[in-house]
């Protein structure tokens, strides 16, 4: 295996294990919050009002402040030497925190106008409550973003363990904010918003001791400017749209959620987690992996290494989502009851949010193959073809929720974001197959064309198996009798479908010869 594909390859499984940690916690933390709060007006007005933080996290931490830094910091390293870039790297933090500084204290000034926009079915008690909590959490904001300037610069370093251990820190936060803060005030959620900003501040304290162990010190001397921020501007402003549309879209999801009935923002955002466990645990991890190979290889003009390493990464994907996508379908119920029905989230809330990770799943296929092709975009320095995709993707879904959400209601909204989605994957690699040439499509194809059969082998072998369950037989039974679908029923069927799903998925694979068996395998001993 190749140089840039074995560094690529260690760090997508050291990423994907930390997040394995972190999503396994996600999921604790979901279950506690299901457990104290249930689904109703004050969750939607938590879920609500820390989607802007949230899409902050995601938009910096695993979005554009990284994509946009990485690329100028190799250069300044490579041309200039590593303390001329991290005087770059001292300069982009002072003028963050600036700018963070005064968009954090606008943000708690105008919450309510801010809540008017992304919540406008909200009113009386349920806003004032999400005006409160968004006031509370966006000083999160600061830290999540200054966070994410610290994981580009150990990224860029080649370390990739404490970034991807952030996201655990947070989770841990909540948990134990709901745990012991929540039932101390008069309005328990009022401690999940507390146990955001806390979280946020335990993040960036835990990067310190990484940045100085390679030699970075955020306290040292340093201009507000430094001419390197220009280029991280240019290449940053597009790249909040461009990569991030997945985000926007599930944000207009919620705000046309707030207009159906309450609980459709909570169903939403529950639904919207699961299929947040493959999509972190492989294809952002992927995402942030394959960047610094893909950034030396554009700066090093190597492009038959770009377009090896980009067919690695998708081939790679398929292989990994389109088993989870199947796996997500046909265990959705049983998963979603399992995970979440307790105390105040009951069978009714179950099959709600089941069926929207049915519309979910579709689409992550998509949400993935994004995730890599979006990237090698930005390793090329074109960050005008990903925002041009992408505004094409919003104003679908846009049309799309419209049109769905009154049959689907809020189902609807979640089939729009994978509807959207694939018309972003289909338009950007038209693009990106002008701008690089043939990346060897052939192999890609067939490679897939493997991934599909292997899956639909997979799929039935799980179909059968559900089927013939004694709670699989029942469907009913499991959305609005707990008798009939008790807990330990529910765990046995989420375990030995998901055990027979891998096991006849990797035993095809196996006999068809799939070599990305081979290489997912490495990437778990890597990590």
């Amino acid at each position: 295996m190749p140089t840039e594909k074995k560094q690529f390859t260690k760090a997508a499984g050291i990423i994907g294990l930390f997040t394995l940690i972190s999503r396994i916690l996600g999921f604790v933390r979901d279950m506690v919050i299901a457990w104290f709060f249930g689904a109703g007006p004050l969750t939607d007005a938590f879920f609500v009002a820390f989607r802007l933080p949230n899409l902050f996290r995601r938009l910096f931490g695993e979005g554009s402040l990284t994509i946009s830094f990485i690329p100028v910091f190799s250069r300044h390293i490579s041309a200039h030497g590593k303390e001329a870039a991290f005087q770059m790297a001292r300069s982009a933090v002072r003028m963050l925190s600036v700018i963070l500084a005064a968009i954090t204290l606008a943000g708690i000034i105008a919450a309510p106008a801010i809540v008017s926009v992304i919540a406008p079915g909200f009113t009386g008690t349920q806003f004032s409550m999400t005006v409160l909590l968004t006031r509370i959490m966006f000083p999160y904001i600061f830290f999540i973003c200054i966070v994410a300037l610290s994981m580009g610069i150990l990224n860029a370093l080649g370390h990739f363990a404490a970034p991807a251990l952030a996201p655990v820190i947070l989770n841990l936060s909540i948990i134990a904010s709901v745990l012991f803060i929540s039932p101390m005030l008069s309005e328990p959620v009022v401690g999940l918003a507390v146990g955001v900003v806390i979280g946020g501040i335990l993040q960036l304290l835990l990067q310190l001791p990484f940045l100085v162990k390679n030699g970075f010190y955020f306290w040292r001397k340093a201009n507000i400017y430094h001419p390197g921020l220009k280029s991280i501007g240019r290449l940053m402003l597009p790249s909040v749209f461009g990569a991030a549309v997945y985000q926007i879209n599930i944000l207009i999801g919620t705000l046309l959620a707030s207009f159906l009935a309450a609980g459709s923002v909570s169903y939403l955002y529950y639904a919207d987690r699961l299929v947040q466990f493959p999509l972190g645990l492989f294809a952002i991890s992927m995402s942030v992996a394959i960047l610094p190979s893909l950034s030396r290889q554009a700066a090093a003009r190597d492009m038959k290494g770009l377009n090896d390493t980009f067919a690695y990464a998708i081939k790679l994907i398929f292989f990994i989502t389109l088993p989870a996508m199947t796996g997500l379908i046909i265990l959705r119920r049983p998963i979603v009851s399992l995970l979440f029905e307790r105390g105040a989230f009951d069978p009714v809330s179950s099959a709600l949010t089941a069926d929207a990770l049915l519309y979910f799943s579709i689409g992550l296929w998509a949400f993935s193959a994004v995730r890599i092709v979006v990237p090698t975009f930005y390793a090329l320095q074109d960050t005008r073809t990903p925002v041009i995709t992408g505004i094409v993707s919003v104003f679908a879904n846009i049309i799309l929720c419209l049109l769905l959400m009154g049959p689907l209601a809020h189902a609807g909204l979640a089939l729009s974001a994978s509807l959207s989605s694939m018309l972003n994957f289909i338009l950007l690699i038209l693009a990106l197959n002008r701008k690089i040439g043939d990346p060897g499509w052939k192999k890609i194809i067939e490679s897939v064309a493997k991934s599909v059969v292997c899956t639909a082998i997979m799929g039935i072998c799980l179909q059968a198996f559900v089927f013939f369950h004694p709670a699989g037989a029942n469907p009913a039974g499991l959305n609005h009798s707990r008798a009939a679908s008790s807990g330990l029923s529910l765990m046995w069927m989420v375990c030995a479908g998901v055990a027979i799903g891998i096991f006849v998925y990797a035993l095809a694979a196996y006999l068809l010869k799939s070599r990305e068996l081979k290489d997912l395998i490495v990437m778990f001993k890597k990590g």
